[in-house]
């Protein structure tokens, strides 16, 4: 499912397909953070028009009321000067009313561009007609010629109606504190469900450039593991930006490099090796000649120095096939030739060319093994049996004691070689089977060898079907090489 996200993000993204691994980071942090600007930006204009709403709604609100004390002012300053003008029978007295009347007629005009409720523009109109009556009969006064019989005029609904707009004056107020509230709301809904739509989203893009981020990452990691592991056959492709696509290139080229000197030192090694077994043979022919007296009858410190000489020619030839043995494995060409052969029959012929050895070291050496025929390869099965044994003999003291079991369990042979020698230290365990590698426990007595013989046996034994493994012994150090008795039971 990831894959195919990360696909279709690819698809859709195709122009901001950054060059670089910082322009790729760049833009899943843009592309990321988006969703989540978007209730930032609706909450903010949200704000702001709640804001502008309640300022204007306040001013109207300021505007209401002023006029509306204007209304009530001018009702009773306009009264005021009626009674006494029809009180002292002084027309001029009229003025003052004359001059409220104005303020009168532009406060109603001012409060009609305002919004008012229903109740407020029914008692604007009750204003309007009754200040509007009473003007007319304030008018017959001041045009009479002689003394009016007008003796009082009523202002009760006009200051009654400008009093109650003066208590209602608040209405529109409330009336748009509520609608900024039911506003306030909606826009807190809103919010919410732009966070709940749009947050996963954020996560589920994050989630999709951390993959586009790490991929290609992940891919260097297991190119370059890949080459430690001496893995050079698969080509390296990096996919992401176009400076990890030029690193990914590098390590191809690196990889190609590694091949051909790991093909020069192949040949190398397979020539050397070809070079220095010719004259090799010669000498363990001729030391062995020696020994046998063929030549004459030596003494005995001279048949001791041709034993000395035989047994250190055939070690010699031992790293030689070694090396020549790696050679093969690593150019391919190890191929099987199966028979069947008696297996008690091998571990016998290895012990006997270990002869000089084990009585050199004064082992015993003790042997378990049933009468059983394995299909096999017989020289690899040699090789294998004769590196553990070699191993066992190298590491074991003075005297020390060879373990060599062999059993049948369910159509496999189980090998077990221990030793009685200083064990593996825990720090090698991981890498013993490693080409060359040589553990921090030197043997006893013994020149180090190649660091080749348990990484061929190894691969021997991987060949045949069967597991090598490191016994976990209290005393010493064990092997346990399991094999099929048939091909028709390996595991390849």
């Amino acid at each position: 499912m990831s894959n195919n996200f990360v696909a279709a993000l690819q698809k859709k993204l195709p122009g901001m397909h950054p060059k670089s691994f910082t322009g790729l980071i760049l833009v899943g942090l843009f592309l990321v953070a988006l969703p989540l600007l978007l209730p930032l930006i609706y909450s903010t204009a949200s704000i702001s028009q709640l804001s502008k709403q309640s300022r204007q709604a306040v001013y109207q609100a300021e505007q209401i009321a002023h006029f509306s004390r204007i209304l009530v002012d001018q009702t009773a300053a306009m009264e005021r000067s009626v009674r006494l003008s029809l009180i002292l029978a002084d027309k001029s007295l009229l003025e003052g009313y004359y001059q409220g009347h104005g303020k009168f007629r532009e406060t109603l005009q001012h409060l009609s561009t305002l919004p008012l409720t229903d109740k407020q523009h029914e008692l604007v109109n009750i204003m309007n007609s009754s200040e509007s009556a009473i003007f007319s009969r304030v008018q017959k006064i001041s045009l009479a010629q002689r003394k009016t019989e007008i003796r009082n005029i009523d202002f009760t609904t006009l200051m009654d109606s400008a009093q109650e707009f003066l208590i209602n004056g608040d209405v529109p107020v409330e009336h748009e504190v509520e609608a900024m509230q039911k506003m306030a709301g909606q826009a807190n809904k809103i919010t919410y469900w732009l966070l709940i739509s749009l947050v996963p989203l954020a996560f589920l893009l994050a989630f999709g450039f951390s993959i586009l981020i790490t991929r290609p990452i992940r891919q260097i990691d297991d190119a370059i593991r890949a080459m430690g592991n001496g893995e050079l056959s698969n080509t390296i492709k990096i996919d992401g930006p176009q400076d990890l696509q030029q690193l990914g290139e590098r390590l191809n080229w690196m990889r190609l490099r590694l091949l051909e000197i790991e093909e020069q030192k192949s040949t190398f090694l397979q020539h050397i090796s070809h070079e220095l077994k010719t004259p090799l043979t010669s000498i363990r022919e001729g030391a062995n000649l020696l020994s046998e007296g063929i030549a004459g009858e030596l003494t005995a410190k001279q048949s001791e120095i041709a034993r000395i000489l035989f047994a250190n020619s055939i070690q010699l030839q031992k790293r030689i096939e070694d090396l020549l043995n790696f050679s093969a494995l690593r150019a391919g060409k190890a191929a099987l030739h199966i028979r069947k052969v008696a297996f008690r029959m091998i571990l016998e012929s290895v012990l006997h060319d270990q002869y000089l050895a084990i009585t050199n070291t004064s082992l015993q050496i003790e042997l378990l093994c049933p009468d059983l025929m394995l299909e096999c390869d017989e020289q690899k099965v040699r090789t294998i049996v004769d590196n553990l044994l070699s191993n066992a003999i190298k590491y074991s003291p003075q005297g020390g004691q060879v373990k060599i079991h062999a059993s049948v369990i369910d159509s496999r042979v189980r090998l077990d070689v221990h030793d009685s020698g200083p064990g593996i230290d825990p720090m090698d365990k991981d890498k013993i089977f490693d080409a060359f590698y040589q553990g921090r426990k030197a043997p006893q007595g013994h020149i180090r060898g190649t660091g080749l013989g348990l990484s061929i046996t190894r691969e021997y034994v991987l060949a045949h079907g069967g597991s090598i493994e490191l016994l976990d012994t209290r005393k010493g150090t064990g092997f346990r090489v399991t094999l099929p008795l048939n091909r028709s039971t390996a595991t390849l």
